[in-house]
């Protein structure tokens, strides 16, 4: 099969690069859809095929990840996501959909290296089911997990459960939300369902897109091998502070501000401040053309703002509808001190001789200027008069001052967080994108310094020492808005949107997700246990609340933890009762027999070194995460001399997290440090204890120097 896709490219080659248009079109479409193919089948170096479905009539079928024929095109492998693969997930000793057995095959790359059966019926002589047949399920998905972890997620395509199947397999339409706790495999369930519904639905979501949204960029690394191991390459990958490619994030807001930055009821307030930037003039503006001097009045400007203002379309767009109004108020003027009568032409250049003069630019700037998301942003924070204004009502003295920060010379100097991304995204709806060419900034002059001082009298009280500061950059910052290169923060649309560990999205991150899917096509995973951030959503409802079409939302729930054992959910599972009002942690099905540590010492760096080492020891070949207060992060990674949570770090025995840092992640070994701390530095504490305790697949020890928080105390 590969030999015949690479003949067919090296065709197509051959023809060269003449010809009409229409055989230029198809040669592409042809090598694109060759080079796809020839991907797909580059994937067997991954194990091509890894199960068997023996039916009842005596057939048998083998699912690998992609399909193959032999050279009759009599199928030889069906691929996973076809209907006919659908009973190797689903089939239960109860219900064993017509298959006697299911036969997994464990590869490492091309090499088998072991055979698992799931005998879920025995036919007998007569036709019957042999009921004295022993029945065994779920061989290979427990032999999965016993393994070590290889700082990648492992492809578990051959071991998913029927409730993950039936979830993978919903239809498309609508949110799908699924609730799942640790070790249920709903990164697994979200990664498959991508692969599936490209499948099946390969014509609108392949020219449309699907994205996956992750919580970091670490998490992101842990799982970008799975999908082109499941026969897919076409999914985008991104986190809430990635939404945006040309913003760099490059600080961190303080828990205050980032409380209030992804408050829903900052959309009031940036539509707010886009409208207050809209005004008249204060007081009248004398604009020179020829040898006449001309005027704009406050009631003349403010006719005109108050009618575009109800025009529909963005701030930007509006711009030149306003421009041409106030350019006819002028020429209307210049033309009755010129007493020309109405069949009098109007010289051709007039117009462009009053666009050049600073007085009508300043002017027409002062009332609507051109903005970028940025631009707007910026001047919302850092004058305190412009914020305060655009709360007013909105946020409290406490909240809009959270928000408030040093303003900056340049726009390219402001240090962007990731609460912030939300916002310019949110400010871009309303703004629209920029002109072509923002001439009218460009042409204001650094000295006008009046002109901005006009400019800011109208937000309301402004003290000298807001003023010495903001005057002084203002005019240069300004024309610096149209002379340097702007971030295209142009949203694109997609099919269909997956987004893990969604239970702590911010309502401004949830808004800004939503507007990538106007079809409210989703897949959303999370836990509420595990909701442990500033926005943590105690019900699904809040989440969806700020998506598009939420009342087309299915609620789906995965109850079977394959990964934490027992003993370690026993612990977690006393710490979520007493962080949540009736949540149940998911049922675990294995046991090791090994039962949390816990060690007290006086020296926490040194004895969580000695601690790891030795974890590190008994999982022999596993890998172990330390998981720790954010305060302590550094010197503990100094300490065990491993990387900080950057491209180095899944590829290290030894790996230090923060509870943020870990979630969606799995390790062999966990030790948690100093757990009353990490309940302390966060307003879901617990939660986030919650977190880091059920993040292993083998091994919990913990460190402490401080009293142990009450749920760990047990009796």
């Amino acid at each position: 099969m590969r030999s015949r896709a690479r003949a067919v490219a090296a065709d197509v080659l051959d023809l060269g690069k003449g010809g009409t248009h229409s055989a230029r079109f198809e040669r592409d479409v042809r090598l694109e859809v060759t080079e796809r193919r020839l991907a797909a089948l580059r994937e067997a170096d991954a194990g091509l095929v890894f199960g068997r479905m023996d039916r009842l009539q005596g057939e048998r079928l083998y699912v690998g990840r992609v399909a193959i024929s032999d050279e009759e095109n009599e199928p030889l492998v069906v691929d996973w996501r076809a209907r006919a693969a659908a009973p190797f997930y689903r089939a239960t000793p109860g219900e064993p959909l017509g298959l006697t057995r299911r036969r997994h095959f464990l590869l490492r790359g091309r090499r088998l290296v072991g055979i698992e059966d799931d005998l879920l019926a025995a036919e007998g002589e007569d036709g019957e089911l042999d009921e004295d047949m022993v029945l065994v399920g779920e061989a290979a998905l427990l032999a999965s997990l016993r393994r070590a972890r290889t700082g990648r997620m492992a492809d578990i395509v051959a071991t998913i459960q029927r409730e993950q199947d039936e979830i993978i397999r919903s239809p498309l339409p609508g949110i799908l939300v699924v609730q799942g706790g640790p070790g249920t495999g709903k990164t697994a369930v979200a990664l498959h369902r991508a692969a599936y519904l490209l499948y099946t639905y390969r014509f609108p979501l392949e020219r449309a897109g699907v994205l996956l949204i992750g919580p970091n960029r670490v998490f992101l690394r842990y799982i970008e091998q799975v999908l082109p191991s499941l026969g897919e390459h076409t999914v985008t990958f991104a986190t809430p502070a990635t939404m945006l490619p040309a913003v760099t994030v490059s600080a961190v807001d303080a828990p205050e501000a980032v409380r209030v930055k992804g408050d829903v009821r900052m959309a009031k307030v940036l539509a707010r401040a886009v409208r207050q930037r809209q005004r008249p003039l204060p007081r009248p503006a004398t604009i020179p053309l020829g040898a006449r001097l001309l005027t704009l009045t406050p009631e003349a400007t403010q006719a005109v703002v108050s009618q575009v203002k109800r025009r529909r379309g963005s701030h930007n767009a509006r711009r030149a509808a306003f421009e041409r109004q106030i350019t006819r108020i002028l020429v209307d003027q210049w033309r009755e001190k010129e007493r020309l009568g109405p069949d009098d032409p109007t010289p051709p250049d007039l117009e462009r001789q009053l666009h050049r003069q600073r007085p009508y630019v300043a002017a027409v700037e002062r009332m609507w200027p051109i903005l970028t998301p940025g631009a707007l942003l910026h001047d919302l924070f850092s004058v305190p008069a412009l914020l305060r204004l655009a709360a007013h009502g909105v946020l409290d003295g406490d909240d809009w001052r959270a928000l408030a920060r040093p303003r900056q010379r340049r726009l390219a100097d402001v240090a962007w967080t990731e609460d912030d991304v939300a916002l310019l995204d949110e400010a871009a709806v309303h703004l629209g994108p920029l002109p072509s060419r923002a001439r009218a900034v460009q042409a204001v002059d650094p000295d006008e310094q009046l002109l901005f001082e006009r400019a800011l009298e109208d937000t309301g009280a402004i003290d000298e020492v807001m003023r010495a500061d903001v005057l002084d950059h203002l005019a240069r910052w300004t024309r610096e808005q149209a002379e340097e290169d702007q971030p295209d923060l142009a949203t694109r649309t997609f099919g269909h949107v997956l987004i893990d560990e969604a239970q702590d999205l911010s309502p401004m991150q949830a808004r800004m997700i939503g507007r990538r899917v106007p079809s409210g096509s989703m897949t959303i995973v999370g836990d509420l246990g595990q909701a442990s951030g500033d926005h943590a959503a105690r019900r699904w409802e809040d989440v969806v609340a700020h998506l598009p079409h939420p009342e087309r939302t299915q609620v789906t729930e995965l109850s079977v933890n394959y990964r934490t054992p027992v003993e370690v959910m026993e612990l977690a599972g006393r710490v979520l009762a007493a962080a949540t009002d009736g949540l149940v942690p998911p049922r675990s099905v294995r046991t090791t027999g090994e039962a949390p540590v816990f060690t007290r010492t006086e020296d926490l760096v040194a004895t969580t070194a000695q601690v790891t080492a030795a974890e590190l020891a008994i999982v022999d070949g596993g890998r172990v995460a330390v998981i720790a207060p954010s305060p302590m992060l550094e010197e503990l990674r100094t300490a065990l001399h491993v990387p900080d949570a950057g491209s180095l770090v899944l590829e290290q025995a030894i790996a230090v997290f923060s509870v943020e840092g870990a979630k969606g992640l799995e390790f062999d070994g966990v030790v948690v440090v100093e757990p009353a701390a990490i309940v302390e530095e966060r307003r879901n504490g617990l939660r986030a204890l919650y977190v880091a305790l059920s993040r292993t697949t083998r091994r919990l020890h913990v460190v402490h120097q401080r009293s142990l928080p009450a749920p760990l105390l047990g009796e």
